[in-house]
């Protein structure tokens, strides 16, 4: 009798921490590690968890490759620069030679400075009545922040 109220526990833990997980997936995908974190703040145990993970990763709902094409493309769309794109990845637990795939797979296609270039000019409109070193140092700073290589944002910088 012990163990079948054990075994029931254990399925029951199973099925809410899968249920959760699967809300989680519901709004946007997440990389393993990012869910592993939001499943260990709701306090659930490290081998749930585990099952949870293994189960979702066999099923294919979660897979890093994946969420990193995904997120690259998504965050590509705002614009936004590839250093910063890394950044978030790293941040997100996705590990360094995935990032690397999925940003190599992109980097033929994407041509930064005309990218800078359009932002530059679409920030130095916001910025006419401001003093020209003051506006120059705003678009520098916001290019930066963006995540946009330093030599470039330098370069269209100084031909503002």
């Amino acid at each position: 009798m012990w163990s079948k109220v054990k075994s029931n526990n254990h399925q029951d833990l199973f099925n809410r921490c899968r249920d959760y997980a699967f809300r989680l997936l519901k709004f946007r995908m997440r990389s393993e590690n990012e869910l592993s974190g939001r499943l260990k703040r709701k306090h659930f145990d490290c081998e749930t968890i585990a099952k949870v993970i293994s189960f979702l990763k066999e099923k294919r709902f979660i897979d890093d490759r994946e969420f990193a094409r995904q997120w690259i493309a998504d965050k590509l769309k705002r614009p936004l620069g590839l250093r910063r794109i890394k950044q978030e990845l790293k941040i997100k637990g996705v590990e360094e030679n995935i990032i690397a795939e999925g940003l190599g797979e992109v980097k033929n296609n994407y041509n930064e400075e005309s990218i800078v270039w359009e932002l530059a000019r679409q920030r130095i409109k916001r910025l006419a009545g401001i003093e020209p070193k003051k506006a120059r140092q705003r678009i520098y700073s916001y290019l930066l922040r963006r995540g946009f290589s330093l030599d470039i944002v330098c370069d269209v910088v100084k031909q503002l």
